[in-house]
């Protein structure tokens, strides 16, 4: 029933569901996949961490997205007057460049879309920024309806995007226009609070807000795969802020790991996703 729903809302993108084994594990039958940072044997079903090194993170960055291009660590801050787009040096955490947002827009996700070009969104300003990697100089905006949380580059060709509902929908990643939606469905019900995305491999894994969840999600259907608990990243929590959760994935293609961070978290963490 579920599954009905969610192919019939996809829209016009074509995509042929990938097989589950190549999805986690890039359909290579050894115990770490560098192509996808995830250790296990399909099924994948429960996942958690495995912590593989600790950076310094700013911990007054109330962190949307991050995103690495070709090894260098962007990210995007949010809250009215403090929105940035960043870059980071990865080992010390420190702000190589940075370039702040209008105080009347909140900073949400950011992604790649090729050309030397990043693409971050607004949550209800209605608006998306392309910019330059290099100089963080804006080249273009694109507008659209509704809310911005996360956003990641599925293909050359097509955006995913989220809203904290449950709905993905794709948009052309030349101009923005949507392409089609689809309800996302964990174990026949709809996964809402999606927010920061990742796609990787065409797979895209999205952090549920307010949560130490990170879900793994077959574009092609909307089913979830994979549930990654991330509640064991040594982060002390009860020292954080309110609202202070994890939110922000970027995968290194050249390790296949992931960096895995939180809103005002002082540390970025580089893990794989194990299963079990």
């Amino acid at each position: 029933m579920v599954v009905a729903l969610v192919v019939a809302a996809c829209g016009g993108v074509e995509q042929s569901r990938p097989d589950p084994a190549v999805a986690v594990s890039g359909g290579v039958n050894v115990a770490t996949d560098v192509t996808m940072g995830v250790t296990t044997d399909w099924p994948a079903g429960e996942m958690h961490v495995e912590v593989l090194a600790e950076y310094p993170h700013d911990p007054t960055a109330f962190t949307q997205g991050l995103e690495l291009v070709n090894g260098r660590l962007f990210e995007s801050t949010g809250h009215y007057g403090t929105s940035t787009i960043r870059e980071v040096d990865l080992a010390t955490g420190g702000v190589v460049a940075s370039t702040g947002l209008d105080d009347t827009v909140f900073g949400e996700g950011l992604t790649a879309i090729g050309g030397g070009r990043l693409l971050q969104l607004t949550w209800k300003a209605g608006s998306a920024t392309v910019w330059n990697v290099d100089g963080l100089e804006r080249v273009d905006a694109w507008s659209y309806e509704g809310e911005g949380w996360g956003v990641c580059l599925l293909d050359p060709e097509t955006l995913v995007v989220s809203d904290g509902s449950a709905t993905l929908t794709f948009r052309s990643a030349s101009d923005f226009h949507e392409l089609g939606s689809m309800v996302v469905a964990r174990e026949e019900l709809p996964q809402e609070l999606l927010n920061e995305l990742e796609c990787v491999n065409g797979t895209v894994w999205a952090n549920v807000w307010k949560t130490d969840t990170i879900v793994g999600i077959d574009p092609a259907t909307g089913i979830v795969f994979a549930v990654v608990d991330t509640s064991s990243l040594p982060v002390e929590r009860s020292s954080l802020a309110p609202g202070s959760v994890l939110n922000g994935i970027a995968h290194d293609p050249a390790t296949g790991r992931f960096l895995l961070t939180g809103k005002y978290w002082p540390t970025l963490y580089e893990v794989e996703f194990v299963s079990g």
